[in-house]
């Protein structure tokens, strides 16, 4: 009796396991269904906003038609935005669309999101638009703006800006946006960033002299000067203020370390960096996998591949895991060796063990194969990425472009061109000017008129560059009513986005 009723135990056990299976697979399966449909529609909501022929047509019409109110969660709204930002689109159409989202009380505004929307429009110099956010949601929810935002807006009114206007709008930021929040070192030490990334080091010092009595700088501070001077390149400024630090009586940390390691190692002195590698160690100042990497492009700069190999076997040794940057440092390093099949069979690698490729992986094999002239291996990468769906960056694009173009692949850079318009990426304006400048004088007029229109559409300007080239090529052609139709696209677009520089719309008018 205890046997038969052990096993019916036993296979009622079997029946739930097996229940419980099924129903994990159906959960599994309802769930990946539903992860590949918010994925589509966040592909779809990007590319219908970056193909938007802006400025002729609103843009709130058409979220309306196309969004529902219901799918506007804190993950679509960031991921959309964050399409939009690498693909470069007019910032003024991610402003729109974060604006659309914080009509609908669906919606609760993340810091991320913001911060997405801020970036796209201080990167295109909309710094009107981008006080105008900020103060948006100082009034609607002050909690958003983080240091990350003050980071966003000094750091490029720094690039394009004057000392005094960056000064002045840490003072704003200070007095009318952050109004219940009192600033210290950590304010202070963005302001520095700001400056020092710029490599405006006589600006930064300034500040530093200015403000240090009443923001007591840390160990963070002096760091951030450090690297502004690494940055400039200057070895005996970045060995004077190291002094100067220890002098102080500051910390020093794996940071401070691995700073002047990137220092020694971009001036070829990879002895002088590995003595500080050793001095770690000495000192109980433990490298980090960033440390190690930085030894790894070292290596590769002095072309010493046997030490980039014994130092990326050193991450191992140290009980440290290898990611993408430490093998994309290998194989930078294997790439300036000129060993590319090396670096292919490390790629290679890569994929076994499951290490993503991002941009600087592929960039770095491009170049590698390029500069070894093998066109065949560079039209197999770009078919393997394209295969992948991976979006390269505006300089890998460049880069890609001028290698087609120059080698009789026009079409191989059309291919390009249209399989970033169709992930609704905007190419930044020197890839144009390159794929027109082939177009032209192979007689390609009209596909190079139509790239352009489709670079205006988006709301992006081209330069003045490519409209002399179209300019030559369709009056030649007897073609100036499509002349006359990039003319009047360029005027209405500079009527809502100003290019930098000189425009080109009063320069064309009077030819046509």
């Amino acid at each position: 009796m205890v046997v038969v009723i052990s096993k019916r135990i036993d296979k009622f056990g079997q029946v739930l396991r097996v229940v419980g299976q099924l129903n994990y697979c159906y959960w599994s399966s309802s769930w990946l269904h539903s992860v590949s449909e918010t994925q589509d529609e966040i592909e779809t909501i990007a590319r219908i906003i970056n193909d938007h022929p802006f400025p002729v047509q609103p843009l709130q019409p058409t979220l309306k038609r196309h969004i529902s109110p219901s799918i506007l969660s804190t993950t679509f709204v960031e991921n959309v935005l964050g399409r939009l930002f690498a693909a470069h689109a007019n910032g003024l159409k991610a402003y729109e669309f974060f604006e659309f989202c914080l009509c609908h009380c669906e919606y609760s505004p993340t810091s991320d999101a913001f911060e997405k929307t801020l970036h796209v429009l201080a990167r295109m110099r909309y710094f009107d638009k981008g006080w105008e956010l900020m103060k948006k949601i100082q009034q609607l929810q002050p909690s958003l703006l983080t240091l990350k935002s003050l980071s966003i807006m000094l750091s490029r009114i720094a690039k394009y800006q004057s000392y005094e206007d960056t000064l002045e709008a840490f003072e704003k930021m200070e007095q009318h946006l952050f109004p219940g929040k009192k600033f210290g070192t950590e304010e202070f030490n963005i302001l520095l960033r700001a400056f020092c990334t710029q490599r405006q080091m006589k600006e930064a010092r300034s500040v530093f002299n200015k403000l240090h009595s009443r923001f007591p700088p840390d160990t963070k501070t002096m760091n951030i000067l450090l690297l502004g001077f690494k940055e400039s390149g200057d070895i005996t400024a970045i060995d004077l203020f190291y002094h100067e630090m220890v002098k102080r009586g500051f910390k020093l940390n794996s940071v401070t370390y691995s700073i002047r390691i990137d220092a020694y190692c971009k001036k070829g002195r990879l002895g002088d960096a590995l003595k500080l590698f050793e001095e770690m160690d000495r000192v109980n100042c433990l490298p980090t996998i960033e440390t190690i990497t930085t030894l790894i492009h070292g290596a590769g700069i002095a072309r010493n591949i046997t030490k980039a190999r014994e130092l990326f076997n050193e991450i191992f040794k140290r009980n440290l895991q290898p990611d993408t940057g430490a093998y994309n440092a290998l194989l930078s390093s294997l790439i300036k060796s000129r060993d590319v099949k090396s670096a292919a069979v490390l790629m290679d690698e890569m994929k076994e063990k499951n290490i993503e490729f991002d941009h600087l992986t592929f960039h770095t094999m491009f170049w590698g194969l390029i500069r070894s002239n093998d066109v065949g291996g560079v039209v197999e990468l770009y078919e393997r990425m394209v295969d992948n769906n991976f979006l390269p960056k505006a300089r890998t694009v460049v880069m890609l472009m001028k290698f087609f173009c120059e080698n009789h692949r026009l079409d191989r850079g059309l291919s390009l061109w249209n399989y970033l318009m169709d992930k609704g990426h905007c190419p930044h304006c020197h890839s144009l000017e390159i794929l027109v400048t082939g177009l032209c004088s192979r007689g390609r007029v009209e596909e190079a008129f139509e790239c352009s229109e489709e670079m205006l559409k988006r709301g992006r300007h081209m330069s003045e560059l490519v409209y002399q080239m179209l300019k030559r090529s369709l009056l030649q052609l007897g073609a100036e009513e499509k002349l006359q139709k990039l003319y009047q696209m360029t005027k209405r677009l500079e009527m809502i986005l100003p290019p930098c520089g000189q425009t080109i719309g009063h320069r064309i008018g009077p030819d046509l």
